[in-house]
């Protein structure tokens, strides 16, 4: 095109005879088309010279409305300002789709809306975060299959020493107990389990990290702490966390996130009681208000739109994953699915959990804490010892 530019720019000023053998004979020599060299021409005769223009169309049929671009602004401004959190493109789109069918508009896409919040300088783009389709979702299949029980320290925030234990239903992701305390002890931990399974039943397993609060892994008997036996009272199974399988407390930890960010924009607490107060409010917020990106609705939906409910009396059911009871031999070995593995003979005759996730097998003890893995090789029968 600088060729063409050029030539039409030396015509423009010298007239016809700057190409002697014609401007038809130029353009076939140089492969252009005839009207393509008549457009430039006369533009730089217009223009005086030739500039490229915008290719942009004069209309765009399938635009979004600047009536939806600034709704979904204002949703993103009042969900924050009222609701106390950062809110992405998933939550303004469940905010955006009741107002969309009440004035008959088409609700963007998802991507369409973190482009026009991102154009309006609201949110922070972040291109080294891991895309979601990345993440292996490991959750169970039901609520109360299992609980998620952390504290978190929040002394920072409200200006006094406190400590908020959380319970958060791993299906469902709902806010099953929440307590305040001066300090993460098996006292708070037992309170915030109560509330749990007095509002919403107990569950199959609690998953809690080795928390001196959640475990008897240093009790001095060796006889179980008050949480454990509150919690394995009406038969429920307490699993310890372990950094060698998937099942970790990932869910409450990031959970703690949310509600801390929310505990900021409140007003501050004086004492524990005002704090709990608070903290019942954030609940109701939380598992009945909030839309869950994860799981497409808000937690309490979630539940309630479950077929059956997990708990003691049955085996919980994961999507990608198998937890079993298993008994040891009299050879300190157990057997998973003809595989033999040796946990040893300290455990010979009794009945441990064990928790298979594709090939990766974890086997814990009957306190709850874990007493090794394995990968199994399944061309094998023997599979060895466990890894501590």
């Amino acid at each position: 095109m600088r060729l063409l530019d050029a030539t039409m720019a030396v015509v423009a000023c010298e007239g016809a005879q700057a190409i002697p053998e014609g401007l038809s004979a130029w353009c076939r020599d140089n492969g252009i088309p005839r009207a393509t060299a008549y457009r430039h021409l006369q533009r730089i005769k217009d223009q005086g010279s030739w500039t490229p223009q915008s290719r942009r169309p004069d209309s765009c049929p399938h635009a979004t409305p600047q009536a939806v671009v600034d709704e979904v602004i204002a949703i993103r401004e009042r969900l924050v300002r009222l609701e106390y959190a950062d809110y992405g493109a998933d939550v303004v789109r469940a905010a955006l789709e009741p107002v969309a069918a009440d004035r008959g508009w088409q609700v963007p896409a998802r991507s369409t809306i973190h482009a026009i919040l991102r154009r309006a300088g609201v949110v922070t783009p972040q291109p080294r975060k891991r895309p979601r389709s990345s993440y292996r979702r490991f959750a169970y299949a039901r609520p109360r299959d299992c609980y998620q029980i952390d504290g978190t320290d929040v002394s920072g925030i409200v200006g006094f020493k406190a400590v908020v234990i959380e319970v958060l239903d791993d299906h469902s992701r709902t806010l099953v107990g929440s307590r305040a305390a001066p300090a993460e002890t098996a006292v708070a931990a037992c309170a915030a389990m109560r509330q749990a399974a007095a509002e919403y039943g107990p569950p199959a397993i609690v998953l809690a990290d080795n928390g001196l609060a959640f475990s008897n892994r240093f009790s001095p008997t060796g006889a179980p702490q008050s949480f454990v036996r509150l919690v394995t009272g009406p038969g429920t199974r307490v699993i310890h966390s372990s950094p060698h399988h998937p099942q970790t407390c990932g869910k409450v930890e990031r959970h703690h996130q949310t509600f801390k960010k929310w505990l900021r924009a409140q007003p501050r607490p004086q004492n524990l009681d005002e704090l709990n107060l608070q903290i019942q409010q954030y609940r109701t917020w939380y598992n009945t208000q909030r839309w869950h990106s994860t799981i497409g609705r808000t937690p309490q939906q979630q539940w309630d739109q479950a077929r059956e409910l997990g708990g003691p009396r049955q085996l919980p059911v994961q999507n990608d994953a198998t937890v079993l009871t298993v008994k040891v031999t009299s050879h300190g070995a157990i057997t998973v699915r003809s595989a033999q593995i040796t946990v040893g003979l300290p455990y010979k005759g009794r009945h441990l959990t064990a928790l298979l996730d594709g090939q990766h097998l974890t086997v814990y003890a009957p306190n709850g804490l874990p007493i090794g893995h394995i990968n199994i090789d399944h061309t094998r029968r023997h599979q060895g010892r466990l890894t501590a």
